[in-house]
């Protein structure tokens, strides 16, 4: 849920779960909050900005949307509702958050082999017999490298837009598995406690990215 909000919403958390191996049901909770929170906060933005008590300029605007939406589409959808200045910075400081994702998973499953490790110590078991597996994700390492290659503008604008559709069917597959994974029972045994820390995640990227947006940009 942590990464799902600091990054880039439910890709984020479908791409922590191998590192943290989460259960499934997990996931698709920790999805569903990021994707709830992250629709209200498209709606309210615009509304906010709009009634003018945010006081930002369309800069700072682009950048409080862009740093503290959860996902893609949020950005765009609030983006756009608000102009195409507004939506063209958005955007930019949203994806240079998604670029975030491959050294953050490397720095999570680097932090978890650790806190593994120490584990063994304080229960006296021996190293040698214990290996440290660290968990690479070899998927967000080669986002990074997509990156560079499509930023050197060699495949047509059409085979892009081919990849991206394929890419959405694909994420599409994805999120049905997962919920095929998941049933309202489930549910039960978490309780309150995943909406408790999805609404302080919230209204602290709300709260925080004003602040930031207001002092620094303004």
């Amino acid at each position: 849920m942590s990464a799902g909000s600091a990054i880039c919403g439910a890709a984020a958390v479908l791409a922590t779960e191998p590192i943290i191996k989460a259960e499934p049901y997990k996931t698709s909770i920790a999805v569903a909050t990021v994707v709830v929170f992250g629709t209200l906060a498209m709606f309210i933005y615009p509304m906010l900005y709009q009634s003018g008590v945010l006081g930002l300029t369309e800069q700072a605007m682009g950048a409080y949307t862009g740093g503290s939406l959860h996902e893609v589409a949020h950005v765009v959808g609030a983006g756009a509702a608000m102009g195409d200045n507004i939506a063209n910075t958005a955007i930019i400081v949203k994806m240079l958050r998604v670029m975030l994702l491959a050294p953050f998973l490397i720095v999570l499953s680097l932090w978890i082999a650790r806190g593994v490790k120490q584990s063994y110590v304080r229960q006296g078991v021996a190293q040698r017999q214990h290996k440290m597996a660290i968990t690479i994700p070899w998927f967000a390492l080669g986002f990074v490298g997509v990156v560079g290659f499509n930023s050197l503008n060699l495949l047509p604008e059409s085979v892009v837009n081919g990849i991206n559709q394929f890419d959405s069917f694909i994420l599409t597959m994805a999120m049905t598995a997962l919920g095929m994974e998941t049933r309202f029972n489930k549910f039960k045994h978490v309780g309150f406690k995943p909406i408790y820390l999805a609404s302080i995640l919230f209204v602290y990227l709300m709260g925080a990215g004003y602040f930031l947006s207001y002092y620094l940009i303004r």
